[in-house]
């Protein structure tokens, strides 16, 4: 969820089944004017390609729907068949041209191949054509399953899996490659803003073991979201990274609950309290930065 917010009312624990009138009843009672939606994990890859491509277009045929049905409440992030990747050209053409998507939603990773994949190529190279923002949510990494006993995949490996998916998309030359795609990065990044330094130091692979200043201004240009990273701590880290102009607020709701999605409000209110961000800061995160990505969702 981006959001531009206009003023708070109390919780109602009854908004947490997702329906699109019980996400507006959601919105209306925390002056939230807009959001954008999208697929999020485990996303529509289940080892099928041709119901990949059918889920891809239910999927973005309702989120359409309710951009639709709801003017100016909605936008959408398109999902792809990914990783097919004739099936996801098609469906970039269709969800542009036809549904009038606000960008495209992807996954950090699919079927154990990230997103700098040399075969994913051609899907960066037509969203770079357009001009596209993509937005980027975890996975849940093959690599790393049940690694810490009893800890949920969302505590640290969902983080861990934007920071991969990022080095990825930055080793493999596809940020370079693609300057027009604007990236959002979901939950702050993961642990993107803290490694940023350590990302783009000097690798010990000959093929990219040059310009440390490069890829740092390649990461620079990266925007994030706030979904689960509105405390001090976290927040401070993503702001020395990047300015609050590229960082909106995000509530992962449904995934989390509604009321994470007021706690997370208050919590950057209270930010300002302490001198933790200013006024400023606080506005690019809740409207500005949104409103200057999805100019159709303005108020």
């Amino acid at each position: 969820m981006l959001a531009k917010r206009r003023g708070s009312t109390p919780f109602d624990p009854r908004l947490d089944e997702w329906t699109p009138a019980r996400s507006i009843e959601l919105m209306d009672k925390n002056g939230v004017r807009a959001t954008v939606v999208s697929v999020s994990t485990p996303g529509i890859w289940f080892g099928n390609a041709d119901e990949a491509a059918r889920l891809a277009r239910t999927a973005n045929e309702f989120a359409a729907g309710m951009a639709r049905d709801y003017p100016g409440r909605f936008g959408f992030f398109a999902a792809l068949a990914l990783p097919n990747v004739d099936a996801s050209l098609r469906e970039i053409e269709y969800a542009f041209d036809t549904l009038k998507a606000d960008g495209i939603g992807l996954l950090s990773s699919y079927d154990g191949r990230y997103l700098g994949d040399p075969a994913f190529a051609p899907v960066f190279d037509e969203m770079q054509r357009r001009r596209t923002i993509v937005h980027v949510h975890p996975a849940e990494p093959q690599c790393c399953t049940n690694v810490v006993p009893n800890v949920p995949m969302g505590v640290a490996e969902f983080g861990f899996d934007t920071t991969r998916a990022v080095t990825n998309l930055l080793y493999s030359g596809t940020l370079k490659r693609c300057p027009d795609v604007r990236f959002i990065l979901s939950h702050g990044g993961g642990t993107v803003p803290f490694l940023a330094g350590r990302i783009a130091q000097r690798s010990a692979v000959t093929a990219v073991a040059a310009d440390t200043q490069g890829r740092m201004a390649e990461l620079k240009k990266l925007y994030f979201d706030t979904s689960s990273v509105t405390n001090a701590s976290a927040l401070a880290s993503l702001l020395k990274l990047v300015p609050a102009t590229q960082v909106m607020f995000g509530s992962d709701y449904p995934n989390a609950t509604a009321r994470a999605l007021v706690d997370s409000l208050a919590e950057l209110r209270q930010l300002v309290q302490s001198g933790d961000i200013t006024n400023r800061q606080l506005q690019s995160i809740e409207s500005d930065t949104a409103v200057a990505l999805f100019p159709r969702l303005r108020g």
